[in-house]
């Protein structure tokens, strides 16, 4: 069996010294022909992607990455037309669907799994499907190509993150802090403790997310994690300033990972 397509990749970094950037873009957002060509300049510049899968409820998103997936719903995208964008797009890059678990159920698990899988998508993400909440979905993904990524909360006691990151796939994703999604002027006064407890429990690459918006706090996190996720404040640009301005946001963001040597 060959070694799945995450850790592969991380392995790649990390003997490269570099950390991983890993952009979210909505799929569908501001329209089908922009997202396309957002993809595909983010999967020149960063190392991994996640692609976003619109949802009616996303009640752990902030306004901006609400706004971009009512608008990308608006204009008829769904989970298939996800798995489409994602085909037409070519990408190099390890992608990871991003999504609420409803849309999956929709389309069905198992369909959904096989047609992820056949694309060479790497891994999947479930925002509402806490660890432990539904064994045959988490059992169904871990027998199935795709990693299966957790998402991780700064104040999760260390029994319970025990229990959160058993069984967890191609990386762990750590909230940078509490809330919903969206760009933040700082970052937690904690976050290296988190990291810290976090790797204690694992021996998975940690990434962080939530709230990081300018290459000034992806440095900071860049020298504590083996990946920064970047979401709101790069859709925001894609909204305001078109492709030409996100290509721009992420090569900022690239050059600011670049002054954090990775994790050993």
């Amino acid at each position: 069996m060959s070694e799945p397509i995450l850790a592969r990749a991380f392995e790649v970094l990390r003997a490269r010294g570099r950390t991983a950037l890993i952009p979210y873009l909505t799929a569908g957002y501001p329209d089908l022909r922009t997202s396309e060509d957002a993809l595909r300049a983010a999967d020149e510049i960063a190392d991994v992607l996640e692609v976003g899968v619109p949802f009616s409820d996303p009640l752990a998103d902030g306004p901006t990455i609400q706004r971009s997936t009512f608008q990308a719903l608006k204009q008829g995208m769904t989970l298939a037309g996800t798995l489409d964008l994602i085909a037409r797009c070519r990408l190099r890059r390890p992608v990871v669907v991003f999504s609420y678990l409803n849309p999956i159920l929709r389309y069905g698990l198992d369909r959904f799994l096989r047609d992820a899988g056949d694309l060479g998508v790497a891994g999947l993400l479930l925002t509402d499907l806490p660890a432990g909440s539904d064994a045959a979905v988490e059992e169904a993904v871990r027998e199935s190509p795709l990693d299966l990524i957790r998402l991780i909360a700064p104040t999760t006691r260390p029994e319970r993150l025990r229990v959160a990151v058993d069984g967890a796939e191609g990386f762990v994703y750590l909230v940078a802090r509490l809330g919903v999604t969206g760009a933040s002027n700082a970052l937690a006064a904690d976050l290296a403790a988190s990291i810290g407890r976090v790797r204690e429990a694992t021996t998975l690459p940690v990434a962080v997310g939530f709230g990081i918006s300018s290459a000034e706090q992806a440095t900071a996190v860049g020298r504590l994690a083996d990946g920064v996720v970047v979401g709101s404040a790069l859709v925001d640009v894609l909204g305001t300033g078109g492709v030409p301005a996100a290509r721009r946001f992420l090569g900022e963001l690239r050059a600011g990972l670049d002054l954090a040597p990775a994790m050993a």
